[in-house]
């Protein structure tokens, strides 16, 4: 028996423990940079690409709600709208966040994806169980199902009450990895990014980079732009509202310094003459004017920097779209082949 003079002390100090732990828990549980970094602590360290969607965070967003009124909303999927019915769950009512990795393979691209919301599992489970199967694996219910019109399983499994996991792996090995420490290479681009609700982090092995270029909008090609962007060992893109603004920051990162002043110069050099096509009088007599001055807009927020971090060169693209593009672009008509705009826009 504890010496009673003991006793006091020891209950002082379970006392202050459990205080401890009960204050950890909740402030983990409800911080949005500690949740998100639980997610990200998922993702593979060998993936090829990463990107992250905080919902939760953007439907507060006035220029969300402007995007959401401009944007052409399909017509309802047959497909989809059973599914809400049988399972409750609704990806604009009820995804708060979004994690995907994508790895490359040789049969092609592996992809794990950790999602929080609020599930109603029992309705998700009967559901997986008609469309697919279950079986139990590491101690959890894996469920498989196979969307109609493909032939490739996909497998999710729930990692809590509110996160689910989702692969087309069929080892489903990746639903099971544990969170572990970033890698050094990921945690400082995650961090670089922290307070961004939206995000893609590239780490480029084949060109990722050179066959956007080699093909942009318009049918534009730059040969010289792309052989720059294939020597990017990293790509970032941020994205994230400020007021009625939506502030996007795009960084290739590399270790050659001259490899960042050509690509410096020649994106530079781009939005010169992009700024110098819209003022030409072919473009104005062709450009709707409202649309034209959206555009111009853009283009004179955007700024090209050079980064260097020592170890790494960087060069960064900021440029901000506004609520006048688009306003122009809805006044302009939906794009080729959309459909047009049909049920309400989500409400949360």
């Amino acid at each position: 028996m504890p010496d009673r003079k003991l006793l006091p002390g020891l209950l002082v100090i379970l006392a202050l423990s459990l205080a401890g732990t009960f204050v950890y828990f909740r402030y983990k549980s409800s911080d949005p940079l500690a949740i998100r970094n639980e997610m990200l602590a998922r993702m593979p360290s060998s993936a090829n690409a990463v990107v992250f969607l905080d919902l939760s965070s953007l439907r507060s967003s006035p220029f969300l709600a402007q995007l959401f009124a401009w944007a052409p909303r399909p017509a309802p999927d047959e497909e989809y709208t059973q599914f809400v019915q049988a399972t409750g769950f609704d990806y604009e009512r009820d995804l708060d966040r979004v994690a995907l990795a994508v790895s490359r393979a040789s049969n092609g691209s592996i992809f794990l994806v950790i999602a929080d919301g609020h599930f109603d599992h029992r309705r998700i489970e009967d559901y997986a169980r008609r469309s697919g199967k279950s079986e139990a694996r590491n101690g959890a219910t894996v469920f498989s199902i196979a969307p109609s019109g493909t032939s490739q399983a996909l497998f999710f499994t729930f990692l809590r009450e509110d996160r689910m996991a989702w692969t087309n792996d069929p080892s489903a090995a990746a639903l099971f990895l544990q969170p572990d420490p970033f890698a050094a290479e990921w945690r400082e681009r995650y961090e670089r990014l922290a307070g961004t609700p939206l995000f893609a982090v590239i780490r480029q092995d084949s060109g990722t980079a050179s066959a956007l270029a080699q093909q942009a909008s318009g049918g534009f090609r730059s040969p010289q732009l792309a052989a720059l962007l294939a020597q990017l060992q990293w790509i970032s893109i941020g994205v994230k509202p400020d007021g009625n603004l939506l502030r996007v920051v795009a960084e290739g990162e590399c270790a050659s310094e001259a490899t960042m002043r050509q690509l410096n110069d020649i994106l530079s050099g781009i939005l010169l003459l992009a700024q110098g096509g819209l003022n030409g009088a072919d473009t104005r007599s062709k450009l709707d004017p409202q649309l034209r001055e959206g555009y111009l807009e853009l283009l004179q927020s955007a700024e090209v920097q050079k980064v260097d971090r020592g170890s790494s060169k960087s060069v960064r693209v900021v440029f901000d779209v506004t609520p006048k593009l688009l306003q122009a672009a809805r006044a302009a008509g939906p794009p080729v082949g959309a459909a047009a705009p049909v049920g309400r826009a989500p409400n949360h």
